[in-house]
């Protein structure tokens, strides 16, 4: 039986401009909320019955704003709601939702304010859109979750009482894009990195949040030819060439507290895999000694990435990563062997212009880090330093 849902005499707006947004999300609550009531057996192509439902809702509508609600109903009904067309906007980078209210992007390395606006209830419908199918939950309880959508996007949610005026929704998306080593710098430098990936040179990559660093990686790997590869990542975003790439990926916990995989769990089962090389998409803790204890035992060539302003600072950060883990090594151990596996590191960063390119490029040597020569995007104006 189609959902009854009471009528409404206004007008949304003259047909030659946009509806109002605080009626358009009344009338798009009034149809979503009766066909959720009623329990109405929906597809997403079934436009004549929801025409028939917006059409009860809003007598008086014109047709483009008939159509205007036909596509918000959808949305809340299959889809991710208001922030649906951000989703599918290729230009967005990043989408940013603080609260109720405006809805921010990132493009082209630019953060902006979108014309879209989320209100309260919506906003909590797409978050159990978002975290339901993957057996997550968000509330009081468990405040923060980390998730990843269909396409490969990866999603942070923090809801209150963390979240002082939340729910706050970041969504890093997954670029259709690849980016050549070209993107990051001159000829000379992409030039130096291929030949450096052919000759099994094991290479971290280091920059800020959003400088391009997985982009990068991404670049270098495609050179790879002909190895079998086992990718380690938070969120599936490396897509390498050839037949022997095998892709793992970690996992929370469940909404019951169990079934999480770390990457460092997922760093030593790759060694089982017989992997000529293993990149991991980023180290953050003490996945780091597994990491270099396999660029040092028969895995060279493997690749990853962290977050530090230099490549010194990187070197630094590994160390104390690998300082992390239960095996009890002391700092001056620590040191040679992450200097006897790592061959370079490469910063990247975002310039004020959103570019993105390579800063610096330094070969690791056991006495430290000596510059490779090459004349790189010195003069970049960079975005500010790693949070």
């Amino acid at each position: 039986m189609m959902a009854k849902v009471a009528p409404t005499n206004v007008a949304i707006q003259p047909s030659n401009t946009q509806p109002h947004p605080e009626l358009l999300n009344e009338l798009v609550n009034r149809v979503h909320a009766g066909i959720v009531e009623r329990n109405e057996q929906l597809e997403p192509n079934d436009t004549d019955r929801m025409r028939s439902l917006v059409e009860r809702a809003a007598p008086l509508a014109s047709l483009p704003e008939v159509e205007v609600l036909i596509e918000r109903v959808g949305q809340r009904l299959f889809g991710f709601g208001p922030i649906e067309p951000l989703l599918n906007d290729p230009t967005v980078s990043e989408i940013m939702i603080n609260g109720a209210g405006p809805v921010w992007v990132e493009r082209h390395g630019t953060i902006q304010r979108t014309d879209v606006a989320i209100d309260r209830a919506t906003l909590r419908v797409v978050i159990e859109r978002i975290v339901a199918p993957l057996g997550l939950r968000v509330d009081r309880s468990s405040p923060l979750v980390d998730a990843r959508l269909r396409d490969g996007s990866r999603v942070h949610i923090a809801v209150p009482p963390l979240a002082i005026d939340g729910p706050y929704v970041t969504i890093r998306r997954f670029g259709d894009r690849a980016f050549s080593l070209a993107d990051f710098g001159c000829a000379e430098a992409a030039s130096f990195l291929k030949a450096a990936v052919a000759k099994r040179t094991s290479i971290v990559i280091s920059g800020g949040t959003g400088s391009g660093k997985t982009s990068l990686l991404n670049a270098l790997a495609a050179h790879i030819d002909g190895d079998r590869v086992v990718t380690i990542e938070d969120a599936a975003e490396l897509k390498l060439p050839g037949d022997q790439i095998i892709r793992l990926e970690s996992r929370p916990a469940n909404a019951e507290g169990i079934g999480e995989v770390t990457i460092r769990t997922l760093v030593r089962n790759a060694l089982r895999m017989r992997p000529d090389r293993i990149i991991v998409g980023e180290v953050r803790g003490a996945e780091a000694l597994d990491m270099v204890q396999a660029m040092n035992t028969g895995h060279e060539g493997s690749m990853s990435t962290c977050h530090a302003n230099s490549p010194d600072q990187a070197l630094d950060r590994l160390e104390t990563m690998m300082l992390m883990s239960d095996v009890d090594l002391p700092i001056d151990a620590a040191r040679r062997h992450l200097r006897s596996a790592v061959g370079l590191v490469v910063q990247v960063a975002r310039g004020d212009d959103g570019r993105r390119a390579i800063t610096d490029l330094v070969a690791v040597t056991p006495a430290g880090v000596e510059p490779v020569g090459l004349a790189l995007a010195g003069d970049l104006a960079v975005a500010g330093d790693v949070a």
